[in-house]
């Protein structure tokens, strides 16, 4: 696969110094920290490896990954390492997909309290669906959720929402039994859109009694209590909050959707077009609109482009992949193990597994590289790669 001709770091190295110079005093230290990351990846700043193969002597240089949860490039691996620990706890059973949107007026909110408010989407989320799976009327059963957290809309807009990935069926209260879904559905859309709307905003206001939200510009005055009600009265009738898609057709479609979402950071190298005197321009998709004309071109301003990308950033310390339920921490295995057993014991059909990206082949023979020297960030390495310079392995540690 060709890599892409331009990046999101090539745009923040040209344009990034005198943003930041343009923005000075407006920009946190975490999105400071992305941007030099970013910067930074890949280069010699971070220092790297020399490896040559043991075969023709091909020999290739590969400067270090920043690693930064935020950056492109870097995220495709640590899918892969995510994606094979996860792919040992696939269920041999359908697995469905529910996406909880945060409406437009409680993400004006999130955008000044991502911390608070993204912690509540995914807390609440959970809480709804396992209510509801746990309701005789419905499925009666405990399920397993793995959630993850998505802030952007295709236009690098702020549209935070939850994507959660489902078995299909639960372990009953008693332990005893598994609890099967009924054919291409899994739970009321809404009946979860109802519950979650109402423990939200209930959630919401305590946090707001609590004093733990803050307002700026032109939501200051929702720091009083009665503007704050009468701001959220309008949503407490409001639909439409929470979707649900058709079925996984097996684990390896579980594998296969998680590899391009969890992962997933505001915008893909590959989506990226031109960044020229007039703007960024790159892909986007267009939900709004069904079929082919939905896939468009958008071009923002340089400045505007780095802002967007920037308001994605979380805040330190929060977790953007969450499980719950059956998947919870500390008791997954047993739970998985207990799924198992009920389910006959059937085990996961194999699904695709990543290529471990530590062995790097030789791209001219296909023979075993092997590192000759590593080198400190920002020195020099000894050895020179193999002409063309331009064929670089990539490392993706």
């Amino acid at each position: 696969m060709s890599r892409p001709a331009l990046k999101v770091a090539d745009i923040f190295r040209g344009h990034g110094p005198a943003w930041r110079q343009a923005n000075a005093g407006h920009i946190s230290l975490e999105q400071l920290k992305v941007m030099s990351a970013i910067e930074r990846c890949r280069t010699a700043e971070l220092g790297g490896h020399v490896a040559r193969c043991a075969d023709c002597a091909y020999t290739t240089i590969a400067y270090n990954s920043c690693r930064n949860r935020h950056c492109p490039k870097c995220q495709g691996a640590a899918a892969k390492d995510w994606l094979a620990d996860r792919e040992a706890d696939l269920l041999p059973l359908p697995y469905y997909h529910v996406v909880f949107t945060l409406p437009a007026a409680i993400a004006d909110i999130a955008y000044q309290n991502k911390a608070v408010v993204y912690d509540l989407l995914f807390k609440v989320s959970a809480e709804t669906t396992l209510t509801i799976a746990a309701d005789p009327k419905h499925l009666g059963a405990k399920v397993g959720i793995t959630s993850v957290l998505h802030t952007w809309g295709s236009a690098l807009t702020h549209h935070p929402h939850v994507h959660m990935i489902v078995p299909g069926g639960g372990i009953s209260p008693d332990g005893q039994r598994w609890m099967s879904c009924r054919p291409d559905f899994f739970l009321p859309v809404r009946v979860l859109s109802r519950l979650f709307r109402r423990l939200f905003l209930e959630k919401l206001v305590v946090a707001h009694q609590a004093g733990r939200l803050s307002f700026f510009g032109d939501n200051a005055h929702l720091a009083d209590a009665q503007s704050f009600a009468a701001y959220l009265a309008p949503l407490r009738k409001a639909e439409g909050v929470v979707y649900a898609k058709r079925p996984f057709g097996g684990p390896e479609a579980v594998l296969a959707y998680l590899s391009r979402y969890t992962h997933r950071v505001a915008i893909a190298n590959n989506r990226l077009i031109s960044c020229n005197e007039g703007g960024v321009t790159f892909k986007w998709k267009d939900y709004r609109i069904e079929g082919r004309n939905r896939y468009k071109q958008m071009t923002l301003t340089t400045d505007e482009f780095i802002r967007r990308f920037l308001i994605h950033v979380l805040p330190k310390g929060l977790h953007r992949i969450r499980h719950y339920g059956l998947f919870a921490k500390g008791a997954c295995a047993d739970n998985i193990a207990r799924a198992r057993e009920l389910l006959a014991g059937a085990t996961p059909q194999g699904g695709p597994t990543a290529a471990d990206p530590s062995k790097p082949s030789c791209p001219c023979c296909g023979g075993r590289m092997i590192i000759i020297e590593v080198f400190a960030r920002g020195a020099t390495p000894r050895h020179r790669p193999t002409a063309p310079t331009n064929r670089i392995r990539i490392d993706t540690s």
